[in-house]
């Protein structure tokens, strides 16, 4: 009988071995008792009788009192399941015993072993695996012998494969595997990449626990007081908070009527950061000090709806504008040297944080930073595509950006519009209303022959002169610029300097026209203007504007082309209360500005840039979006179209045509050939390749270009000679970011 060293034997499996073994030595003096009792055979029949009665029964309660011992040899060391391994050995020895006992005792009573018990019938009765069988030998078990682990499929988990190689080669470079259970075995870095750090699949006969259960769910909100107690204690917010403040009737009708319209219930209450690393002092900004004397506010926008949001939505929200309170919250892992997850709850389950804050983190956490890089979700106003996000590849194309490498998922960066669907849609909420004691004052508003020029700063009108010449001989133009210059102002402007919000409103309510000059680009002025019932000029570029003809997008990490000063005016709102002109043509500007004035337009805003749709979106994302567990099967798969584009066009071009949306999560369903010919893409032969066309197919050859890193799936990628192949996806109007089967 094969043993364990007792060194490795904890206090409860020395129990069981006492127990095992005092059965066993009992049963040697029963069957030492009846032999020596064998004149007397009524009673040794009776003996006989209970030996067998109670040692099937002994067998059988104990098999099943183990049966949902926690199952490894991976659940972690001198766990459930060595001890099952040592049962599993004394259990077969124990039937061994058993059989060779009743054979014994038939013996001396009937002269023959034909009535004998089989072990191996009452081993396989037991569901317990035969020794000789093709199942694992129980001593051989406890030796070290493993089961056979069959990788699931793995769509959804395209590192999976590279993890597993990995740590079959480093499995012992770190001793925390060992405490997770992996010892060298292929099951053990399946179920550890697949439980622990979920690059793979989990084994379905694994047992899986419910995500709710036990769990803090969130409940909604329907008051800001613990986070104006929260934001109130540091002048960094002060901005944000006037803002919230300004909109909180609004908020909290759009949450109400939300949780009205969908189920908000069962939702798992998450631990979020948010770090602002661009009002931390360390960052030299300087936003929060310049917002109320004409500094840049788009992300101050973005931020006070962001955070709006998250709380609203039942969340707990811990603010960071310092990097004192960053290590504050992340203390329990900052500093500590091994590269696997700390076990216990978690810190945090996401972080919402900008591109400034990420490199604070980084280095503020350390070596766990790698476990906490799935839950990062950049507020990144303009965006990061693939090829910049991508360290290598973006090495080895020579882009030079301060920005980029940043091995991400894509979509984990959250843009404040609809740029690339390589990334996702965040957005913001384009302020509608003023006060309660405003409302009917607004509504009295007459409409006026009048402009808005939206340049608050002088330099932005430089040599726009002839373009608001014309304008001015049908409106009268008014403007806000800030500052002591105003020398690129033609003399006829009204200039109003800087206005609070609410006075802006009031302004834009009179106004008939909102006049684009070309930059800043993609701000939230306009849709501003348009909610409040003004048309929008929107200078049309031509050729586009983007890094390689302008100093602004220089250094930033996409190769996006503006086609105007506001493409989201453009594409998804457009006339009446956009039009896209270019402003170098007198005769085009002039019968955009005689059409405009001659029609009256409503207010309109679309419902992505409301409170509630908001709320909607990211709803939405903090429900569905995982990326470290896999990616899971949202958007559904049954809203995919699959398109192919013409050589040189991009996937975001060709589903853009189609009044479609690229959905980069579905190309690890598309990159494969068999997956291919179902939708009609005959491949003759393919290649694997790490490159931002990929997946793509060659019409001349029929060869298939497949994708070999999942971080390289671009909507943006273009090649001159071959074709993308391109996964598309409708989307709810007004809410882009959403298909119509999301929700």
């Amino acid at each position: 009988m094969t043993l364990v060293p007792w060194r490795r034997l904890s206090s409860h499996k020395l129990g069981f071995f006492l127990v095992s073994f005092g059965f066993i030595w009992g049963m040697m003096l029963l069957h030492f008792t009846i032999q020596q009792r064998v004149a007397r055979p009524p009673t040794s029949m009776q003996l006989r009788e209970q030996i067998l009665m109670l040692s099937r029964q002994y067998v059988r309660t104990l098999a099943e009192e183990n049966h949902n011992t926690v199952d490894g040899p991976y659940a972690a060391v001198a766990t459930g399941y060595d001890m099952k391994k040592t049962l599993a050995v004394l259990l077969d020895n124990i039937l061994l015993r058993v059989g060779r006992l009743e054979s014994r005792i038939d013996l001396l009573y009937n002269g023959t072993r034909g009535n004998a018990t089989n072990r191996t019938q009452l081993a396989q009765g037991m569901g317990t695996p035969v020794t000789g069988s093709s199942h694992i030998n129980f001593a051989d078990l406890l030796n070290g012998a493993q089961e056979q682990c069959e990788l699931p499929e793995r769509d959804g988990f395209p590192h999976c494969e590279a993890k597993i190689k990995w740590m079959k080669d480093m499995w012992q470079s770190d001793s925390c595997y060992l405490n997770y259970g992996v010892d060298g075995s292929y099951c053990s870095f399946i179920i550890y990449l697949g439980e622990v750090e979920n690059w793979c699949p989990r084994l379905s006969w694994r047992k899986k626990a419910d995500p709710i259960e036990g769990l803090a769910l969130a409940e909604i909100r329907t008051d800001f007081g613990e986070l104006f107690r929260a934001m109130g204690e540091r002048e960094e917010f002060r901005w944000m908070m006037m803002r919230i403040s300004r909109m909180s009737n609004t908020w909290l009708e759009a949450i109400r009527t939300l949780a009205e319209k969908q189920d908000l219930k069962h939702r798992v209450r998450k631990k979020i950061l948010v770090h602002l690393g661009l009002l931390t002092k360390e960052s030299g900004f300087k936003i929060a000090e310049t917002a109320f004397s004409g500094g840049p506010l788009g992300e101050l926008v973005q931020w006070s709806d962001v955070i709006s949001s998250l709380y609203l939505l039942g969340h707990d929200v811990k603010l960071s504008v310092s990097l004192s309170e960053l290590r504050e919250v992340m203390k329990k892992v900052a500093g500590v040297k091994s590269g696997c997850p700390i076990k216990g709850e978690k810190v945090v389950d996401l972080i919402y944080i900008d591109i400034v804050g990420l490199t604070q983190f980084k280095k503020a956490v350390g070596p766990p930073w790698v476990h906490y890089q799935c839950m990062l979700r950049v507020v990144d106003s303009f965006g990061t595509e693939p090829e910049f996000n991508h360290a290598q590849y973006a090495q080895s194309r020579g882009h030079k950006t301060p920005w980029g490498k940043w091995n991400l998922v894509p979509r984990q960066f959250y843009t404040m519009f609809p740029h690339t669907p390589d990334n996702s849609f965040l957005g913001f909420v384009v302020e509608q209303y003023l006060n309660a004691s405003d409302v009917d004052r607004f509504q009295q508003v007459k409409r006026q022959n009048q402009s808005l020029v939206y340049g608050k700063v002088d330099g932005f009108w430089k040599n726009k002169r002839p373009y608001l010449d014309i304008i001015n001989k049908h409106t009268e133009i008014h403007g806000t610029v800030h500052g002591t210059s105003t020398s690129n102002l033609p003399p006829y402007v009204h200039n109003h300097g800087i206005l609070s919000g609410r006075d802006l409103q009031f302004l834009l309510r009179e106004t008939q026209l909102f006049v684009g000059l070309g930059f800043p680009y993609e701000g939230p002025a306009p849709l501003e203007a348009i909610a409040n019932g003004c048309a929008f000029l929107n200078p049309r570029f031509y050729p586009p504007i983007s890094s390689k003809n302008s100093d602004f997008f220089k250094g930033k990490p996409t190769l996006r082309e503006l086609t105007s000063q506001h493409p989201y005016a453009e594409l998804y709102i457009g006339k009446p209360h956009v039009w896209t002109v270019d402003i170098g043509n007198p005769q085009e500007v002039e019968a955009a500005v005689k059409a405009i004035l001659s029609e009256k337009l409503e207010p309109y805003l679309p419902y992505e840039f409301t409170c509630e749709g908001m709320l909607q979106r990211v709803n939405a994302f903090l429900e569905n979006q995982d990326f470290c567990h896999g990616q899971l099967p949202w958007p559904p798969l049954s809203s995919m179209q699959v398109l192919m584009a013409k050589t040189s066009e991009s996937c975001r071009q060709v589903c853009q045509e189609n009044q479609l949306i690229c959905e980069p999560s579905f190309y690890q369903h598309l990159n494969n050939s068999a997956v291919l010919a179902r939708h009609g893409i005959e491949c003759k032969s393919t290649e694997v390749r790490n490159h931002v066309f990929a997946p793509a197919f060659d019409s001349a050859s029929k060869k298939c270009t497949l994708q070999g890193d999942f971080l390289l799936y671009s909507c943006a990628g273009t090649h001159s000679e071959v074709r993308r192949i391109c996964p598309c996806r409708d989307y709810m109007k007004g809410q882009v970011a959403l298909c119509r089967k999301c929700l």
